[in-house]
């Protein structure tokens, strides 16, 4: 009898699998690589240090925090050497899908003796959006794991093409490589394609997230930023970010509200929305990374979707 090593996309999701008894062990991939600089070797001290001076000084996560919940983790995982079978549990977002391309770069270099397994997402909600792993009952969540696909070595090695991709400086490079249909990875392509429009756009220097916030806030006039924030996550299409990335995206965007009980569009925030004033010489950060690209050394050109080198 084989016996399975999880891996898992988070902590809400390793609880409910914990709960369903399923023959293995469980490892969770705690990390946000969809935000920040990453480089190719994934689980090196190099990877490592670097991603904690990201954690740091974007989100103050402490250096005993990132050991406790990060690293710790990720040697558990290096102590599994024996499993011949490794269950990936991921899901269809930006946020899951960069994650998954590094895990299986990782076990592309580590774990070739294995058989790598990718679960199948199962149930749509009523707006076609797909259901949350940790969301499902566990009845659905069996129906997920007996639907696995066993990943080929081409499938593998297509994953960690794109992770060096992602890792480039180029990230034009990226979106010229994934337009190849991988069935293995259905999610991949509109993932990535979600991930270019995070460049600011040559509209106003403000990339399609940053707007969108700005859009709700002229719209709808939340009551308070708890109730924005709120209305980021529930409109955010395959992005998959945290209540965590959208309260440090309101804190960077803070000189476009008036106001935040309720939340109101400041005329400088009007202004950037209308596309009359470009913000992009305030927000440029020459640190501020996705990938292996410095975000603000591209902008995205939403009329040709194709971004531009400056």
């Amino acid at each position: 009898m084989k016996t399975p090593l999880h891996i898992t996309n988070g902590d809400a999701l390793t609880q409910t699998l914990e709960q369903l008894d399923l023959e293995g062990y469980i490892v969770t991939w705690r990390e946000m690589l969809c935000e920040g600089k990453t480089t190719t070797d994934v689980g090196s001290e190099s990877f490592w240090r670097q991603r904690f001076e990201f954690l740091n000084s974007r989100y103050k996560v402490s250096k005993k925090k990132f050991i406790d919940l990060t690293l710790k983790e990720y040697r558990n995982l290096c102590k599994h050497k024996k499993e011949d079978e490794i269950v990936l549990w991921f899901e269809d977002d930006l946020f899951c899908q960069v994650n998954m391309l590094a895990v299986l770069s990782w076990l592309l270099k580590h774990r070739k003796h294995a058989n790598i397994f990718l679960v199948k997402l199962t149930k749509k909600d009523k707006k076609g959006r797909w259901v949350p792993l940790s969301d499902l009952n566990e009845k659905e969540l069996r129906k997920c794991y007996e639907k696995r696909q066993l990943l080929s070595e081409d499938d593998i090695e297509y994953a960690d093409y794109i992770w060096q991709l992602y890792c480039e400086s180029n990230p034009m490079r990226l979106q010229n490589a994934i337009n190849e249909h991988r069935e293995a990875f259905p999610f991949l392509s509109p993932a990535l394609e979600a991930h270019y429009r995070r460049f600011p756009s040559v509209k106003n220097g403000l990339n399609f997230l940053e707007n969108r916030m700005l859009e709700i806030t002229d719209t709808h006039t939340p009551a308070n930023k708890s109730k924005l924030i709120g209305a980021m996550l529930g409109n955010q299409e395959n992005y998959g970010f945290t209540e965590l990335q959208y309260e440090s995206m309101s804190k960077r965007l803070r000189p476009m509200f008036q106001a935040i009980n309720p939340v109101r569009l400041s005329k400088l925030g009007k202004e950037v929305l209308a596309g009359t004033t470009n913000y992009y010489p305030v927000l440029r950060n020459d640190n501020d990374y996705l990938g292996g690209a410095s975000k603000y050394a591209y902008l995205f050109y939403e009329e040709e979707n194709q971004l531009l080198k400056l």
